[in-house]
């Protein structure tokens, strides 16, 4: 995943974005996710440079925000995604956040550029509750995706999302995962088991952390990474397996907080 953080990146710096997005679709990291929003659209030429030469090797996704998101405003969005990613189609176009148009819209919108062969699938982003069973209610099996900010200290989408999206087939996608970095502190009650359980296999607790939320069915996390080093780390979580034992200590120390059915976002 690249995001917003490159917005800013010099020239040194945004060659060692595209040499990261280039290890990670080595190392088998190829869903990659952008947004027209992200640096004002100065980040998808980024990703355009990564991908050159190798776009059948990508699941390559981005987003239309709320406040494009009509009928005619979200096909003008996903066209100049298209310009910007040097791409003929995405795999998948997200409603980025809720915004002021009728779902209804955005919907006919997404089915409009599908049948065009501009989109192969479509699905949403920070939708829960009653927004979420809307859309879910108006495009049934055609959804193919919830994206949704999902970490430690963010694991409420367990109680309801992910329950919905496992029903109608739809993917949980979990953006942040690892907080932009923000792990607990390491003498913190949880940093000292994050700590512990990454000592016992011999990784990191950052890797303990992406394996923990890796651990359900129907969901998966799209961790942001600039650097080949933190590519690395992110690929090599894939095959770390944390046991029973260690995933209750876990449970117990970053437990589901209530914060409503409609919260979502960063």
């Amino acid at each position: 995943m690249i995001g917003q953080g490159t917005a800013g990146l010099d020239r040194v710096e945004r060659a060692q974005a595209v040499a990261a997005l280039r290890r990670g679709i080595e190392l088998g990291m190829r869903h990659i996710d952008t947004a027209e929003r992200y640096g004002d659209g100065r980040v998808e030429p980024i990703v355009a440079e990564a991908i050159a030469g190798r776009r059948d090797e990508v699941f390559l996704v981005s987003k239309v925000s709320g406040s494009h998101a009509s009928r005619d405003g979200t096909v003008a969005a996903c066209e100049g995604s298209l310009r910007r990613l040097r791409t003929d189609r995405l795999d998948c176009y997200l409603l980025h956040w809720p915004g002021p148009h009728p779902l209804e819209e955005t919907v006919e919108a997404f089915e409009g550029l599908r049948r065009a062969g501009k989109i192969r699938s479509w699905g949403v982003s920070n939708l829960a509750g009653g927004a979420f069973a809307e859309v879910v209610r108006l495009a049934g099996p055609r959804l193919s995706c919830n994206q949704v900010v999902y970490n430690l200290e963010r694991r409420d989408h367990e109680r309801d999302v992910l329950p919905a999206c496992r029903e109608h087939g739809i993917a949980m996608v979990g953006y942040s995962p690892l907080r932009a970095g923000e792990l607990p502190p390491a003498d913190s009650p949880g940093g000292v088991i994050l700590r512990d359980v990454a000592h016992a296999h011999g990784a990191t607790p950052a890797q303990v952390v992406l394996s923990f939320l890796l651990r359900h069915s129907g969901a998966f996390v799209i961790p942001m990474a600039t650097t080949i080093a933190h590519v690395e780390q992110n690929a090599a979580a894939a095959d770390l397996e944390v046991g029973p034992g260690e995933i209750r200590m876990i449970e117990a120390a970053f437990p589901v907080a209530d914060r409503g059915p409609h919260r979502v976002g960063r």
